[in-house]
């Protein structure tokens, strides 16, 4: 296998804690529920490469693969109605799919790998990202992002670490993991400051995602299983925030897997023209 840069695509899931302002702290059991549950991740991984299952999610039903084949985004829970409960938290995991038409593997990797670029290709959430460390097996950057939900507003900064693979030529995934998080509180104004990793209203505690794209069919399929740890809802509020959780997972996933489609998209465009130019100014 060959190693490349990293390969991320944002899945910011709030994760419907919006009902929930008061502080929180993340719970050595809660962390540890979490890791077990990267580590089962990490598993059907495998299981994907050695052929025990297919390598694409949404080959799993030929009536999904059609769908974006003909365009949809397709979003879907991978564990029950997308959320798992855990000692004094919620795992959140969704999967979606796009396919982006006359793309290739590199130019979908230029895009991605843009980390100095994603506050424009993923706005208005990202508010500010930049490229820490580029190294060729593993990368680091980081991101400020913000959401609004209900009366809350969250934001936070991160730090991320990615790390990619190669299968073929028409094959990879990648896996990227939050190694810092912190709640930004009175973000945009006087009082701004950091809180403390694992500190906070709990928004979200941890971040790991596992993106896999293959090039066939006159184009690039790309899918993300974005995976969040957030601090648990009350049972006696679930029935009102489980319908926002839903929506935003879902909104969240399908708005990232189309503005990269878009902005791959929009860096061919660019590409074309400029080839016609250089043509049409040797002749």
């Amino acid at each position: 296998m060959v190693r490349t840069k990293g390969f991320f695509a944002i899945a910011v899931l709030a994760a419907g804690v919006a009902t929930q302002a008061n502080a929180a702290e993340l719970q050595r059991a809660t962390a540890n529920a979490w890791q077990e549950y990267v580590r089962g991740a990490a598993a059907r991984m495998r299981a994907r490469l050695d052929g025990s299952k297919s390598f694409l999610w949404m080959d799993e039903a030929p009536d999904r693969a059609l769908r974006v084949l003909h365009g949809e985004t397709v979003v879907a829970p991978l564990v029950g109605h997308g959320t798992q409960t855990v000692p004094n938290g919620l795992i959140h995991d969704w999967i979606g799919a796009v396919f982006v038409p006359n793309a290739t593997i590199d130019r979908l990797l230029s895009v991605v790998h843009d980390y100095d670029r994603y506050k424009d290709i993923y706005k208005p959430v990202v508010m500010d990202s930049r490229s820490l460390d580029a190294g060729a097996a593993e990368q680091e950057f980081s991101m400020v992002w913000q959401r609004h939900v209900l009366f809350v507003t969250a934001a936070m900064r991160g730090r991320y670490r990615a790390h990619d693979v190669i299968v073929n030529a028409h094959r990879g995934y990648s896996t990227v993991e939050a190694t810092s998080l912190q709640q930004i509180e009175e973000y945009g104004r006087p009082g701004e400051h950091l809180l403390a990793p694992d500190t906070g209203g709990g928004f979200i505690w941890r971040i790991h995602s596992i993106s896999r794209y293959e090039e066939r069919d006159g184009g690039v399929y790309l899918e993300i299983e974005a995976m969040v740890l957030s601090r648990d809802i009350p049972s006696s509020l679930r029935w009102m925030a489980n319908p926002v959780v839903k929506h935003l997972s879902v909104n969240s996933l399908t708005t990232t897997l189309q503005q990269t489609r878009e902005a791959v998209g929009s860096q061919q465009v660019a590409q074309e023209r400029l080839a016609a130019g250089e043509h049409k100014g040797l002749n």
